[in-house]
């Protein structure tokens, strides 16, 4: 009797547990169902809507409307409205020369550039051994002209390298304009015997090694660890790890290149939208170097180079000099290739400090203020290591930390930098009047 009664027992469960199981299985299944339904009805909504223009302006609008260029606006305007300010577009052709210039098929012709206060494109680097440099273009010139494209047209410094780029044994024409303003124009020939490298160094004062770091890219970690020994060899008491203008670059390089100065410690993380998080790198402690140290900034330091800067600090003690820096501090996607070859690129996570900390939206605040005034951000580009307001800041720093001068003379470098500002402005007003002045004897001469 037990037993028939244990069978039964077991039966019931059974037939229970089976009809929980149902339960749960239907309601998650009618959740997903509605969830999959709004989904799709939301979906149809959008596309209906862009389907209702496209008939419209078929038949209405008087122009003819270029298939490829629709379907690529098309493309980049739904990354811009996904609100991803960082989300990219690549047209088919621009993804293709983004692969053949990372694989070095495509070129340029070894020079660096700005877009300054006159449109032009100023040239703030020449590589040895370029086309370029085998053309005379020297630092402080103004290319004007690609192709016969004025320079003002293209927009933006990555327009005009594009514009430079080429094949091997291809030729682009370049007209640029030099110290005196006198005109050139040549043919140059695109050639891979020139090397771009992503780090220059310098000891300056006697004992302060400068290092500047362009951006963060496969050869950074090899350059920053020669100049760092080499550096180190000559003499260096202290370095500055100059960040300005570095806009990022390639993250895992930028962690390889913190691993080579940082003690142990956790360097960054990757924060995705449900806050979980996964470990980047951390460094070992196997610095190359127990020096003091400052990184130089400014508000377009941003991203790889950021957070380069924030792990000194934190690991370092490494003192920050200059401005408030940009404020990126997501992370990208590789570009995802398309059917027809196009690419996108969108924010995949957030960028975390090894700290906990992250600076994305803020920018990094320095310990040591230091932007340039208006007279000297028009020359920026102009400065030497000798002669760079920020760098001079930067050094004074530096040999504070050594002991070389104190921080009575620091603040002497930084009253000198004041006095030097104002004298400055002064000079700007009484030439601005001047200008007033003469400005008025022009008009009474012209109206003779």
């Amino acid at each position: 009797m037990n037993r028939k009664i244990s069978v039964g027992m077991t039966v019931t469960i059974v037939i229970l547990a089976m009809t929980v199981t149902f339960s749960i299985t239907m309601l998650m299944a009618m959740r997903l169902f509605d969830h999959t339904v709004t989904s799709v009805k939301e979906k149809e909504s959008m596309y209906n809507k862009v389907a209702e223009v496209d008939r419209y302006v078929r038949a209405n609008d008087y122009y003819d409307i270029d298939e490829t260029m629709l379907y690529d606006r098309l493309t980049a305007g739904y990354l811009l409205g996904t609100g991803d300010k960082y989300a990219r577009y690549y047209t088919a052709s621009a993804y293709t020369d983004l692969l053949n210039a990372q694989s070095g098929k495509l070129m340029g012709i070894g020079v660096e550039l700005a877009i300054d206060q006159s449109g032009y494109a100023k040239v703030i680097k020449v590589y040895d051994e370029s086309p370029a440099k085998e053309a005379g273009l020297q630092r402080g010139d103004y290319i004007t002209t690609i192709d016969g494209a004025d320079i003002k047209s293209l927009g933006s410094v990555e327009a005009v390298q594009n514009k430079l780029r080429g094949e091997s044994g291809t030729s682009v024409n370049v007209s640029w304009l030099d110290s005196e303003n006198a005109q050139h124009t040549a043919d140059l020939t695109h050639s891979g015997c020139f090397t771009a490298n992503s780090v220059d160094s310098a000891l300056v004062q006697g004992n302060v090694g400068y290092i500047k770091i362009w951006q963060f890219d496969n050869s950074t970690p090899s350059e920053l660890d020669f100049a760092l020994r080499s550096l180190t060899a000559s003499g260096a008491q202290s370095f500055i790890f100059d960040l300005r203008d570095n806009g990022g670059g390639i993250l895992d390089d930028a962690i390889s290149c913190i691993k080579l100065v940082a003690p142990e410690g956790v360097l960054a993380y990757a924060e995705d939208k449900a806050g979980n998080r996964t470990l980047l790198g951390s460094s070992t402690g196997d610095s190359v170097i127990s020096q003091p140290t400052v990184c130089l900034v400014n508000e377009n330091t941003a991203s790889a180079a950021e957070l380069f800067a924030s792990s000194l600090r934190t690991l370092c003690g490494t003192r920050l000099v200059g401005s408030t820096t940009m404020g990126k501090g997501t992370i990208q996607s590789s570009p995802q290739r398309l059917s027809d070859g196009s690419a996108v690129v969108v924010t995949v996570a957030k960028l975390i400090c090894g700290d906990g900390s992250c600076f994305d939206g803020t920018g990094l605040t320095v310990d040591v203020e230091r932007p340039l005034t208006a007279d000297e951000q028009a020359s920026y580009y102009d400065y030497t290591l000798d002669t760079d307001p920020q760098i001079q800041r930067a050094v004074s720093c530096a040999q504070q930390l050594t002991g070389v001068t104190t921080v009575g003379g620091v603040n002497d470098a930084d009253i000198a930098a004041d006095s030097a500002a104002a004298s400055s402005e002064a000079a700007a007003e009484s030439s601005a009047s001047s200008e007033a002045g003469a400005e008025g004897e022009q008009e009474a001469s012209s109206t003779q």
